[in-house]
C-alpha cells in the first residue's frame, strides 16, 4: 500500500489527469446518459467530485484518492481550450458564412445591446453593494458574458443549432467573442490608471480586424484545394491531419492578434461549410471535439469551492439565481425589440443568463491588476460555474415555456433555401447511375443529398449545382450527418459490392422503417442485398441482358408477342432463383413497378 501511495505522489503529471478524464468518459458519463442527465452536467459534476474541494479534501485521510484527484485547473487549461476551439469549429460548419451574414442584425444589434445592458445592470448592482467603480465594471463585464461552449453543446445535443433560438443565442455569443479584445484592453488601461494605452488599444483592434480579413481571404483561396489534394489520397489519417491542421493554424493566427483561438476556428468552420468536404470533416472532428469539450467542462467543475458554497449558501444561491433572472429578463426584452417573439426571446434569455468561460478570464485579470480583491473574484468564479452547470436545465425549461406552435420566421434571419436542409432521399454514390436518379428526383421536386468518395466527381457535380458532399458512405456517422434519421429513402448506386453491402447493413440497422433501394450487380448479389435488409435490389446485368435480347430478337424479325413472352419467362426464372436464395424476404418482381404510397412533393 505504501508503494502505491508513493507512486500516486509521483503520478502528478499528465497521466493522472488523463486517468480521470478517460474514466469520466468511459464510466461516469454513460451512467448519466442512462439516467437521462445531460452529459454537460455530468462532466461538470465530475470536475467538482475530483477537484480540491471534493475528493481532494479527503486525501489526508485516504491517500490512495490521490490517484483520482485533480488540484490545478491550469494543468488541463490548454487541452480544455482546445475543446472549445473544436466546438466552435463544428458550430461554424453548421452555420456557414452566408447564414452569419444574414444574422448580422442580431450579431451587432441584439449582441451589442445584450452585452452593454447586462454589464451596466450587473455592475450597477455590484456598485450598490459597495464594490468600487473599477471593481463593479470588472464584475459587470465578466458576468455579462455567457458560455459559448456549453450553450453550443446543449443546442447541438438537442438538435437546435439551426433553430431561431439557436441562431439568436449564437449571434449574441459571437458578439461576446468579438468583444473580448476591447474588454481586455480596457481592463488593462484601468489597471494602469493611464490613458497611454489607448494608442495600443486602437492598434490592437486594427490588427485583429486585419487578421480576420486575412483569414477569410486566405481561407477562400487555400482550404478547398488543400482538402481536394488530401481527399485524392483516400487516406483517413491524412484527412484527419488536415482537419486538425486547419483548426490549430487558424486558432493560433487569431490568438496572435489578441483574439480567442475559438474565434479563429469558427472562421475556418464557416469557410469550410461552403465546401463539399463539410460533412466528412464533421465526422472526422466529432470524436476529438466530444472528449475535449468534456475536459473543458471538468475544468469548470474544478473551480467550484464546495466549502465556500456550504459556508455561504444563501449568498451564493441568491447571486446565482439573481444573475440568471436579471440577464434572462434583459435578453428576452431586447430580443423583443429585434422583432423576435417571446417564444424565442425567453428560451434565448435562459440560455444566455448564466456566466461563461470568459467570466473566469476577466475576473482573473481584474484580480491580478488589483481592480477587485481575490475574495470577490473567487465568489464570482463560484457564481459563474454554478450558473453554467444549470444551462441544460434552463434549456429544457425554456423549451417547455415556449408555445408549441412555431414562431414566424424573419426572412432576414434565415437563408432562402432553408427548407432544403432536410432531404427526403439520400443518394449513396453520384456516378452515372446516381446522376440519373438525381435528375428524376429533381423532375419530381423531391429534395435529396448525395455522397461520393471521388473528390473530382464531387467538385464537378457541385459546380453543376448538385447538392453533393465528399465522404465515405460506409460510415454510419456520415449518413446520420446528412439526415438519415429523417430521410424517406436511401438509394445506393455505388458499383462496389462490398461497400454497397455495408451501406445497406448500416441503413437498415439505423432505420428499420427506411426504404432502401440498391443497385445490384447480378441476381446473386440482389439476393444477398435482400438478406441484408434492402427493400428493392435492382440487378443491372439481368435487366440489361434482357433488354439486349429483346432488341436482337425484334431486329431479327421475331414477332413482338412471342418475344415478350420469352422475355417474361426468362425474367421469371431469374426471379425464382432470387426468391429461392432468400425465401423470407419480400423480393421485388423484376422489371415491374411496385405500387407504393408516393413521396409527397415539398
Amino acid at each position: 500500500m505504501a508503494v502505491a501511495i508513493e507512486a500516486a505522489s509521483h503520478l502528478g503529471g499528465p497521466m493522472r489527469e488523463a486517468l480521470v478524464i478517460l474514466g469520466a468518459a468511459a464510466i461516469v458519463i454513460p451512467l448519466f446518459h442512462r439516467l437521462r442527465i445531460s452529459t454537460v452536467l455530468g462532466f461538470m459534476l465530475v470536475g467538482v467530485l475530483v477537484g480540491p474541494s471534493g475528493l481532494g479534501a479527503l486525501t489526508g485521510r485516504a491517500p490512495w484518492l490521490s490517484f483520482v484527484t485533480m488540484y490545478d485547473r491550469e494543468r488541463i487549461a490548454s487541452v480544455a481550450e482546445l475543446g472549445v476551439v473544436l466546438l466552435l469549429f463544428m458550430i461554424g460548419l453548421e452555420l456557414s458564412f452566408e447564414r452569419i451574414l444574414l444574422m448580422r442584425r442580431l450579431v451587432f444589434g441584439l449582441g451589442a445591446l445584450q452585452v452593454s445592458v447586462c454589464a451596466l445592470a450587473v455592475g450597477g448592482i455590484a456598485a450598490l453593494l459597495g464594490v468600487t467603480p473599477a471593481g463593479a465594471a470588472v464584475i459587470g463585464v465578466a458576468l455579462a458574458m455567457s458560455s459559448t461552449a456549453i450553450v453550443a453543446q446543449v443546442l447541438a445535443d438537442e438538435g437546435r443549432v439551426a433553430s431561431l433560438v439557436g441562431r439568436a443565442s449564437f449571434a449574441v455569443l459571437l458578439f461576446q467573442d468579438l468583444a473580448v479584445v476591447p474588454v481586455l484592453f480596457t481592463l488593462g488601461v484601468l489597471g494602469q490608471k493611464s490613458a497611454a494605452g489607448w494608442g495600443a488599444f486602437a492598434l490592437a483592434i486594427g490588427q485583429a480586424l486585419a487578421v480576420i480579413v486575412g483569414l477569410v481571404g486566405l481561407g477562400r483561396l487555400v482550404l478547398r484545394p488543400l482538402f481536394r489534394s488530401v481527399a485524392h489520397t483516400r487516406s483517413p489519417e491524412l484527412f484527419m491531419a488536415a482537419c486538425l491542421l486547419v483548426v490549430l493554424a487558424t486558432g493560433l493566427a487569431a490568438a496572435a492578434a489578441g483574439l480567442s483561438m475559438a474565434l479563429g476556428a469558427l472562421i475556418a468552420g464557416l469557410l469550410l461549410a461552403e465546401t463539399e468536404y463539410r460533412r466528412q470533416i464533421e465526422v472526422t472532428v466529432e470524436p476529438f471535439k466530444g472528449l475535449l469539450v468534456g475536459v473543458f467542462l471538468i475544468s469548470i467543475g474544478l473551480t467550484v469551492d464546495l466549502g465556500r458554497v456550504a459556508a455561504q449558501p444563501g449568498a451564493v444561491l441568491g447571486a446565482a439565481l439573481g444573475l440568471i433572472a436579471l440577464k434572462a429578463g434583459i435578453t428576452a426584452a431586447l430580443a423583443r425589440t429585434m422583432r423576435l417573439r417571446w417564444v424565442v426571446g425567453v428560451p434565448t434569455g435562459l440560455l444566455l443568463g448564466p456566466g461563461g468561460e470568459f467570466s473566469f478570464v476577466i475576473l482573473g485579470l481584474g484580480a491580478s491588476m488589483g481592480l477587485i480583491g481575490p475574495d470577490l473574484a473567487g465568489f464570482g468564479f463560484i457564481v459563474a460555474a454554478l450558473t453554467m452547470a444549470a444551462i441544460p436545465l434552463l434549456s429544457r425549461l425554456g423549451a417547455r415555456l415556449a408555445v408549441r406552435r412555431a414562431a414566424p420566421i424573419d426572412p432576414n434571419l434565415l437563408p432562402p433555401d432553408m427548407e432544403g436542409d432536410a432531404p427526403r432521399v439520400i443518394l449513396a454514390g453520384f456516378g452515372r447511375v446516381g446522376r440519373t436518379v438525381a435528375a428524376l428526383l429533381d423532375a419530381h421536386r423531391i429534395p435529396y443529398v448525395a455522397l461520393d468518395s471521388d473528390a473530382a466527381r464531387v467538385g464537378a457535380s457541385r459546380r453543376d449545382g448538385h447538392r453533393v458532399y465528399y465522404g465515405d458512405v460506409t460510415q454510419p456517422a456520415l449518413l446520420r450527418r446528412v439526415g438519415l434519421g429523417a430521410a424517406r429513402a436511401l438509394v445506393v448506386t455505388i458499383d462496389d459490392r462490398v461497400r454497397a453491402d455495408a451501406v445497406v447493413r448500416t441503413g437498415r440497422a439505423e432505420r428499420p422503417d427506411l426504404l432502401i433501394v440498391v443497385r445490384a450487380r447480378d441476381g446473386r448479389h440482389a439476393a444477398q442485398l435482400y438478406a441484408l435488409g434492402a427493400s428493392d435490389a435492382v440487378p443491372e446485368t439481368i435487366e440489361a441482358s434482357l433488354q439486349l435480347a429483346e432488341a436482337v430478337l425484334v431486329d431479327l424479325g421475331i414477332p413482338m408477342g412471342p418475344v415478350l413472352v420469352s422475355i417474361h419467362e426468362k425474367r421469371a426464372e431469374f426471379q425464382a432463383e432470387i426468391k429461392a436464395a432468400v425465401p423470407g424476404a419480400a423480393v421485388r418482381s423484376l422489371g415491374q413497378t411496385r405500387l407504393r404510397r408516393p413521396v409527397p412533393a415539398p
